[in-house]
């Protein structure tokens, strides 16, 4: 039976599954829909349905036909986080060779705060870079107490940086984070392994305790957590350094849930 291939991951992809377990039904022999994560962890976060198929690793150029083939993917819903870049590249060249239909489902974006907040410093609060080699310089990170919430794949691009600047990381918990973290230069005592999201209060705290004096993070959006910490660095006069999300040219795209749940019936129903 032909499959609609859901690139998951994320929140959103998450509640989108839980939506098509209670509106498809029962699935008479096989899957309908085959969910893409890259690990057994992100696996578990989705409902058991005879209509999913979970697919759990990490998809490459050189396996990406003979997955569509095997999996009889006839279209893509591409709602992976705003900076996977990798994966959303190939599945746009994917569709594009294969000629299937293809939508990506983009998370809103948290606009600027309406009112301008200064730091503790007298310096502006919220900044937007373009990228993060932007941030990679004296001008940003000498002589601060800097809390990273990048993802644990960024932080060796720091490593030269521990001895100018007092960096902390939270990671996902997970050997590869932890690994990745220490191998940067970061002690255990500098690093936090949690799994978003965090309660306000559980980060205003953590903040505090490392008294830090800004934070760089992803322009995430929401369910990324973009939203509440813009609100607690102006609370807690931090300045929040957001990373915009990289700029890709999708074939189709949509910030409307409906949208996307109705692009998955209409393929994987």
């Amino acid at each position: 039976m032909p499959k609609l291939w859901v690139i998951g991951g994320t929140q959103e992809s998450r509640q989108l599954i839980e939506q098509l377990c209670h509106q498809s039904p029962p699935a008479v022999s096989r899957p309908r829909y085959c969910v893409s994560v890259t690990t057994a962890t992100a696996r578990a976060l989705y409902p058991a349905s005879p209509n999913m198929a979970i697919w759990v690793g990490h998809l490459r150029p050189d396996t990406a036909d003979e997955f569509i083939a095997q999996q009889e993917i006839v279209a893509v819903l591409d709602m992976s986080h705003p900076f996977a870049v990798e994966i959303s590249q190939l599945a746009i060249a994917l569709t594009q060779h294969h000629r299937l239909a293809y939508l990506r489902y983009e998370r809103p974006r948290v606009d600027a705060p309406a009112t301008p907040w200064r730091d503790r410093r007298g310096r502006l609060g919220c900044i937007r870079l373009p990228q993060l080699q932007d941030v990679l310089t004296s001008q940003y990170l000498t002589a601060e107490h800097t809390l990273l919430t990048l993802g644990y794949r960024h932080l060796p691009q720091f490593a030269p940086w521990q001895a100018q600047s007092t960096l902390w990381a939270r990671i996902l918990p997970s050997p590869i984070a932890l690994q990745t973290a220490l191998a940067s230069g970061f002690t255990p005592d500098r690093l936090m392994a949690l799994r978003p999201p965090l309660s306000a209060a559980l980060e205003t705290a953590l903040w505090q305790q490392w008294r830090i004096t800004q934070v760089i993070t992803k322009a995430s959006g929401t369910a990324g957590g973009q939203a509440q910490k813009q609100q607690l660095a102006a609370e807690l006069g931090v300045r929040l350094i957001q990373i915009d999300r990289p700029a890709i040219a999708y074939p189709q795209q949509t910030d409307c849930f409906d949208t996307a749940l109705q692009f998955a019936l209409r393929y994987g129903g």
